[in-house]
C-alpha cells in the first residue's frame, strides 16, 4: 500500500538511505573510513591516505597508506611501490611492498616485486615473483608498575 510523505508536501522527496560500511572496527566506536579508487579511475602520481584504501581502478606511481589497510581489488592494477600497515591483494601490483604487519596475496592476485613484512599469506592460485624479507616487529616496552 502507498504511504504519503509525512511532511504534507507530496513533492518533497524522502531522504536518501545512508551507506553502511561493510567492515566494523571493534577497538573504537567511530565508524571506519575507506577511500575508494573506482574501476573507471586512473591515477598517475603519489597517492597518500590516512584511512583504509580500496583500489579497483589503476594507479601508476606510489601508494602510501600510513598505519592503515591497502586493498587491491579484483579489478585493481597498481604499477606502484606501496607502503601500508596491512596489504591485501586480489588484483595485480607491480612494485615493492612494505608493510608494518602482514601482506596477503589472494587467489587470482598477482604481485611482481619485493616484499618486506612481518607476516605473509600466499593462497593457492596466487602469483608472486620477487623476494621476501620477513621483519620482526619491535617488542613493546614493558610498563613499570606505578609506585604509590
Amino acid at each position: 500500500m502507498w504511504e504519503q510523505n509525512k511532511s504534507n508536501n507530496p513533492s518533497t522527496p524522502a531522504p536518501a538511505p545512508q551507506a553502511v560500511p561493510a567492515t566494523t572496527n571493534t577497538t573504537t566506536t567511530a565508524k571506519p573510513k575507506t577511500a575508494v579508487i573506482g574501476p573507471n579511475m586512473l591515477i598517475i602520481g603519489k597517492v597518500q591516505s590516512s584511512e583504509d584504501l580500496y583500489i579497483d581502478g589503476e594507479v601508476r606511481g606510489t601508494l602510501e597508506v600510513d598505519h592503515c589497510r591497502l586493498t587491491i581489488g579484483p579489478n585493481g592494477k597498481a604499477n606502484a611501490g606501496a607502503k601500508a600497515r596491512e596489504v591485501d591483494i586480489l588484483g595485480r601490483i607491480e612494485g615493492d611492498v612494505v608493510t608494518e604487519e602482514k601482506i596477503s596475496i589472494r587467489k587470482g592476485g598477482q604481485l611482481v616485486g619485493d616484499i618486506t613484512a612481518a607476516g605473509i599469506v600466499i593462497e593457492d592460485g596466487a602469483y608472486f615473483k620477487g623476494s621476501i624479507d620477513i621483519v620482526r616487529r619491535a617488542p613493546e616496552p614493558a610498563r613499570k608498575p606505578d609506585a604509590a
